[in-house]
């Protein structure tokens, strides 16, 4: 079996196993509600077996998933099936590889963006629409990408790692696919806002921004910068750049809110695109 397909596996395992927990639910209990055998949920938990559709489904509605997140686990399966099952000799590396093992490897990440959420924050349809609009982006590469970067959100969830996020509300307010897209995604933010080990802080429009942004970043440790542009990604390991990031950063930070305040402001935005949604479906 190729590695990809066995990362993916252990990937869609995670995830499963992950939602299980948050359910409050043991490996019995599932597999009692979904109908299946107990060994069944352990080898997909433990990426050891591919689930038919059937059973993903099964499994899905014991959980109680909602549509983004049941979406979700069908992406990373679609991913696992498109993926090859032997190992590559060569071959391409999908887009967003460098940016998502580079915030793996990292105990303190802190991004910046401008024009897009930031990585880690992604439903796996923003994630699909962003790695689409890659050059030569096909769509196995995409399932693949968007694959791994939700298997990569996990980290947000484990103790000893500090995440902190920084966005324009003009971030919230470019948005691709449908409203019902960013209803789901502000879901997800409000969720992960609430995280003990995340902070996040929008600069509402209202307020001045302390340095003009050219373009988003993300800074792993104090260590590297990840910079996305439309054609790859570029690393930056220079100490004297980092640190001019890492300044640049805190300028941003500073004029962000926080809390409660963005709570309210994420609000706002879902009742904006709710709005958008019952206008274009009347």
């Amino acid at each position: 079996m190729g590695s990809e397909r066995r990362e993916l596996m252990k990937a869609l395992g995670a995830h499963l196993r992950r939602l299980r927990a948050e359910a409050g639910l043991t490996g019995a209990v599932l597999a009692e509600r979904a109908g299946v055998g107990q060994p069944t949920v352990s080898k997909v938990e433990n990426g050891r077996m591919v689930p038919s559709a059937d059973v993903l489904d099964r499994l899905s509605n014991a959980l109680g998933l909602d549509e983004s997140t049941a979406r979700e686990v069908r992406d990373l399966l679609a991913a696992v099936m498109a993926a090859p099952e032997t190992a590559k000799t060569s071959g391409e590396v999908p887009a967003g590889t460098t940016l998502d093992g580079a915030v793996r490897s990292a105990r303190l990440v802190r991004s910046f963006q401008c024009v897009v959420l930031p990585a880690m924050l992604q439903s796996a349809e923003y994630a699909r629409h962003v790695f689409g609009s890659a050059p030569y982006a096909t769509p196995e590469a995409v399932g693949r990408a968007v694959a791994a970067r939700v298997e990569r959100q996990s980290l947000l969830y484990e103790p000893g790692r500090e995440s902190v996020f920084v966005l324009t509300e003009g971030v919230l307010r470019t948005w691709p696919g449908s409203p019902a897209l960013m209803l789901a995604q502000f879901d997800r933010l409000l969720a992960v806002e609430s995280l003990s080990t995340v902070r996040l802080g929008v600069i509402p429009w209202r307020r001045p921004v302390p340095v003009m942004p050219r373009h988003g970043f993300t800074l792993c440790d104090s260590h590297a910068v990840v910079v996305e542009t439309f054609r790859g990604e570029r690393v930056v390991d220079d100490s004297a750049e980092v640190t001019a990031y890492e300044e640049t950063f805190r300028r941003f930070e500073g004029a962000a809110i926080f809390g409660r305040e963005v709570r309210e402001l994420l609000l706002g935005g879902m009742k904006d695109f709710r709005d958008l949604e019952t206008s274009t479906t009347h």
